[in-house]
């Protein structure tokens, strides 16, 4: 495995690129760990559990590494705590992924059908807003090359403002779900309702922080 200090030496977004493919692999494990709640297949649950906080320790093992090995020498171009400020805000959404992941092995859940179809559109979106500022991410080389202008730079500035429009959507189906959920409460104890509001709560937190680091992009953009 390449080293963060030769991933800098290769380009000074490779670390984090390095690191945000961790923070995907939990991200991608929300569709089966949401598949093994609704088919109440709670031995399954745990085991996708124990996966989401290997990965998320591996993220956090890597974030690690690139604080403490960030070159002062290295000349980048980006403000330093630019970088890990975008670093920060992906490791947030690896820790979000982690307290879902707990969240629903607490106590035992069940999947209503009052609310199954909007929850299912809901994390998708949610996933789906995270690959588009993924993308985003992978396109920073290309950004350097092309010293944050052109049509690279507004090739990015556009794929911005496709993740913010999906978080917007998110947000709205947010409103229908939660709806849903007090409709449903007498469905369920207090322990459950509050359980569910929760896992709204940080599957909703995916897309806000997908939004807030793209927005940080859009300023190295209008900072160069």
């Amino acid at each position: 495995m390449l080293t963060i200090v030769s991933l800098f030496g290769r380009s000074p977004f490779a670390p984090l690129q390095s690191h945000m493919e961790r923070v995907a692999r939990c991200v991608h494990c929300l569709g089966k760990l949401f598949d093994a709640l609704e088919n109440n297949d709670y031995s399954a649950l745990e085991v996708l559990c124990d996966k989401i906080s290997a990965l998320e320790h591996e993220a956090d093992i890597i974030k690690n590494d690139i604080r403490n090995h960030l070159p002062k020498s290295l000349y980048l171009p980006i403000d330093r705590t630019q970088l890990l400020d975008i670093l920060s805000i992906q490791d947030s959404i690896a820790d979000k992924i982690e307290d879902i992941a707990i969240l629903t092995t607490l106590t035992p859940l069940t999947v209503l059908d009052s609310f199954k179809s909007e929850f299912k559109v809901f994390l998708h979106k949610n996933i789906e807003t995270f690959d588009k500022v993924q993308l985003i991410m992978r396109e920073l080389p290309e950004l350097v090359e092309s010293s944050f202008g052109g049509i690279e730079a507004a090739k990015v500035c556009s794929m911005i403002e496709e993740v913010a429009y999906r978080e917007h959507e998110v947000d709205v189906i947010q409103r229908v779900l939660l709806k849903k959920l007090f409709q449903s409460e007498a469905q369920l104890t207090y322990m459950t309702f509050s359980q569910w509001g929760r896992i709204f709560e940080n599957i909703a937190a995916i897309s806000n922080l997908s939004e807030k680091l793209a927005h940080r992009i859009r300023m190295v953009l209008e900072i160069k």
